[in-house]
């Protein structure tokens, strides 16, 4: 079994449009959080920029929420502006629906797949995903392989649709050319 792997490389691009130019396109940047009490309750923001004239804007990750309902861990996170906590916010489907904004990942993840060996024909890759990178299996399938997809159709096999996008690991039998 041959293991290929998909990465994360940045964090994807928000496809949300900005308030203050036509662009529909913003970044996270460094991943700062904005965090304003209210007595007891708190809120919580990512900050996010716009790519075209760098206006900052805010996605609500907690609103008005009671200051013991978070998690003294999570709460010194977001006051430390926590990278990784900022990618699982970012990548979390919820904040997503919540703030209406889907990711763009254009260019945010890597194949690492090793050669294919001469033989033993045929040969089952496994292709498992280290972030949630949606990706329509044939266009990694001929990324990996360097084919066309009119040669894939002819030498994969495979269990899932590959012209729908996935984020779920799968397997694939290589048959011989």
């Amino acid at each position: 079994m041959l293991p290929w792997v998909v990465r994360r490389t940045r964090l994807p691009l928000l496809v949300l449009r900005c308030v203050a130019c036509p662009s529909d396109r913003a970044t996270v940047g460094d991943g700062r959080f904005r965090v304003n009490a209210n007595g007891k309750l708190l809120d919580v923001w990512l900050l996010v920029n716009c790519l075209s004239c760098d206006r900052t804007g805010k996605l609500t990750v907690h609103d008005r929420v009671p200051v013991r309902s978070l998690a003294p861990r999570l709460l010194a996170g977001y006051s430390a502006n926590s990278p990784s906590l900022a990618a699982q916010v970012l990548l979390d489907p919820l904040t997503a629906r919540r703030n209406r904004y889907a990711l763009d990942w254009d260019g945010c993840w890597e194949l690492r797949a090793p050669a294919v060996p001469d033989s033993p024909w045929p040969l089952r890759v496994m292709v498992t995903f280290d972030d949630p990178v949606p990706l329509r299996p044939d266009r990694l399938i001929g990324l990996g392989l360097g084919v066309s997809r009119d040669e894939i159709a002819r030498r994969v096999k495979i269990d899932i649709p590959p012209n729908r996008r996935t984020k779920q690991d799968f397997s694939f039998l290589l048959i011989s050319p």
